[in-house]
């Protein structure tokens, strides 16, 4: 392992996190100050009614679709959010987060970017609904027994103020859990036996490595076997099928427990929905393949 180059990826990380989540938070903090969330929250207001969430968690939905968890976690975390309402949140964005960038990769394993786009989409708002109507007691903080409170500013430099502090606690909470998974996944990754094993690529392997490590790795150890016809068709829109759905489930998860999402829930509920999804629309892939 090469303990320098890892320390030199995390600082980076650390150094992207602290210039996308401090302004991101504050800003959050100011659109929540002035109540200009109840004017652009319109947008997607129809779906955050369905899976349960308040109409202000817009801006988080919006920025994760688009961009990343960390700017969704930024939006969201100036927000009064339940358990069960950080749960919901960790599904959908879990499944549906950085579209542009993760479809490019499932694009070159033959998945092509609207089917990306909608499996994402609507499977997360499916199975976010699904959570939603569960029980709340079924949800309980992982990392904290207290459900997070809105503090109230009068001024807007007081406001500033306790917004750059907020936002530089959990840009620290952010930088310490990156860190630690990247040193942990690196470690992984110069194992023996992971080289091993992607020299004899499998359709388990992939998915392993791919529900753990993420889409980017997952994925891309099949881009040349995909281009080379050495992998079935039926294997890589499996295997696409679940990840898109199921991948970087620690990471991804953690960023949401930190805030007050259930652990055990949202991978629960994650793995379950890849494994049902993906074989049902394996079938119906299969069955159009051989008409």
């Amino acid at each position: 392992m090469n303990y320098k180059q890892t320390l030199k990826t995390s600082l980076h990380s650390a150094w992207i996190i602290l210039k996308l989540v401090i302004p991101i938070y504050i800003i959050a903090d100011i659109l929540y100050f002035y109540n200009t969330l109840s004017y652009i929250s319109f947008l997607i207001e129809p779906f955050t009614s369905i899976i349960g969430l308040p109409a202000e968690t817009s801006l988080a939905i919006i920025s994760g679709i688009f961009l990343n968890l960390y700017a969704a976690v930024a939006f969201a975390a100036p927000l009064e959010l339940t358990p069960h309402q950080w749960s919901i949140l960790a599904v959908f964005l879990g499944i549906c987060h950085s579209l542009v960038v993760e479809s490019v990769i499932m694009k070159k394993i033959g998945i092509s970017n609207i089917y990306s786009y909608s499996l994402r989409f609507f499977v997360g708002l499916f199975v976010a609904f699904l959570v939603s109507l569960m029980p709340s007691s079924w949800f309980e903080a992982t990392l904290s027994s207290t459900v997070f409170e809105k503090t109230t500013y009068d001024t807007f430099s007081s406001l500033l103020i306790g917004s750059l502090k907020s936002a530089t606690i959990l840009s620290v909470k952010i930088i310490a859990l990156i860190i630690t998974l990247i040193f942990i996944m690196d470690f992984i990754k110069t194992r023996d036996f992971i080289k091993k094993s992607e020299k004899n690529i499998s359709k388990g392997f992939s998915l392993v490595v791919g529900i753990f490590l993420g889409i980017t790795y997952g994925a891309g150890i099949l881009i040349k076997e995909a281009q080379s016809g050495t992998i079935s068709k039926e294997d890589l829109f499996y295997i696409g099928t679940f990840l898109m759905i199921c991948h970087a489930i620690i990471e991804d998860t953690l960023l949401f427990v930190i805030f007050g999402a259930d652990f055990t829930m949202v991978i629960a509920v994650r793995t379950i929905a890849a494994i049902i999804i993906s074989y049902a629309f394996l079938k119906i892939y299969t069955f159009r393949l051989n008409r």
